[in-house]
């Protein structure tokens, strides 16, 4: 389709490209979409809202393995199989079958538990007048949250902390050479998963796991291989993205010390502030799809086969969708995509959200002037972003 209209270009694989920057805000404002040396990215959350979901877009990372030289073995046989990259009826399915265990009813059950692992957590550091996010808090706290949710013994968190991260290389440019790595790590994980299949199927519980190997519907359940591809997704996804998510709105608010404080004053408004640090600092800046055909949409052109990226932090600060886009967390907004969208939407959100409105409520009970403690050091502002050490200095309420 030929256009006389300009659009932008961004170089994603540039090491200095970041969300946050003028580049990015120029060529939202110019445009409704960017041309990459990745395909297409959508800047504008009215066209994120809408492209999201569309049928004609595949979730983008099912062809990661392959992409990178990766054809088969224990990583490639559980990437291309878990629910994050199925499509169509199986994705469906499984979604449908896994669902009754991830509702708000389920997780909410979890709340006591949540709540105590924080005030452990923040009181083994809260006269000391510092700490230090990642291995202080945000990491022990995002682990041991699975662990309670899955019942692995919490004592056990760092190596399931190990294991996720260590599979998370996989969305590395490095995956071939990390392979072995992260086929032993899979390996490992799939010993935890299986153990607690064994033990749930013998030994119901009034639990998470029980509830994956009863689900149920219209007489089909899932299998054995299915329960274990999901639990090691459910760790997986949730160890980093929650952990990251933390740092990034702890930053959030030590540049807004008002906002700080009115949650402090206000703990009701913790679910508001968790929704307002993933619409202004998503930890993933950007989901990607594949166009399963051709795809015509206004001035834009997708062959098949082509890649779109959907820039949610962008479309998060996005002025028509948002008018007043600085942080408010008493505000009413349009809804975010930190989280993704369409059929795709994290299956695991209520749990995220539930955890990390625990974390920021009880943290903002507890301190107060946070400012830097030291040296920072983050990953890049792209992709999946958050801290790698944060450390922060505060005083005691």
């Amino acid at each position: 389709m030929s256009t006389d209209i300009a659009v932008p270009y961004l170089d994603i694989s540039d090491p200095t490209f970041a969300m946050h920057s003028d580049q990015v805000r120029d060529a939202r404002a110019q445009h409704w979409y960017a041309k990459t040396n990745y395909g297409y990215a959508i800047l504008r959350h009215e066209y994120v809202s809408k492209l999201l979901k569309d049928p004609r877009l595949s979730q983008g990372s099912g062809q990661w393995p392959d992409h990178n030289g990766v054809h088969s073995g224990l990583f490639y046989d559980w990437w291309t199989t878990c629910l994050l990259v199925l499509e169509g009826d199986n994705h469906h399915r499984i979604r449908r079958l896994l669902n009754p265990a991830f509702s708000p009813r389920h997780i909410e059950a979890y709340m006591p538990a949540f709540e105590a692992l924080a005030d452990e957590l923040v009181d083994s550091f809260i006269d000391k007048g510092e700490f230090e996010v990642v291995n202080d808090f945000s990491e022990p706290y995002a682990t041991r949250v699975l662990c309670i949710l899955t019942g692995i013994p919490q004592s056990e968190w760092t190596t399931i902390a190990r294991l996720a991260s260590t599979i998370g290389l996989a969305l590395s440019i490095s995956i071939k050479d990390e392979l072995p790595n992260i086929e032993d790590a899979l390996a490992e994980l799939y010993g935890y998963a299986e153990a607690l299949i064994a033990d749930r199927q013998a030994n119901p519980k009034d639990d998470l796991v029980t509830k994956l190997v009863q689900a149920n519907a219209a007489g089909d359940t899932l299998s054995d291989s299915e329960l274990r591809n999901a639990l090691c997704l459910l760790i997986f996804g949730g160890m980093d993205t929650t952990r990251n998510q933390i740092g990034l709105g702890l930053r959030e608010f030590m540049r807004r010390p008002d906002q700080w404080e009115l949650l402090a004053a206000n703990p009701d408004l913790a679910r508001n502030a968790v929704e307002e640090v993933m619409r202004m600092n998503p930890t993933t800046t950007w989901v990607t799809r594949e166009a399963v055909v051709d795809l015509d949409y206004e001035d834009l052109h997708v062959p098949a086969g082509s890649t779109v990226h959907f820039f949610t932090q962008v479309s998060g600060t996005d002025p028509e969708a948002y008018p007043n886009p600085e942080m408010d967390i008493t505000a009413e907004r349009a809804p975010h995509y930190g989280f993704g969208g369409g059929m795709h939407h994290c299956l695991g959100h209520f749990v995220a959200r539930m955890d990390m409105t625990i974390a920021m409520r009880i943290l903002s009970q507890k301190m107060t002037n946070l400012r830097l403690g030291g040296t920072e050091e983050w990953l890049p502002d792209s992709a999946n972003t958050g801290p790698v050490r944060f450390p922060i200095a505060f005083d005691k309420r």
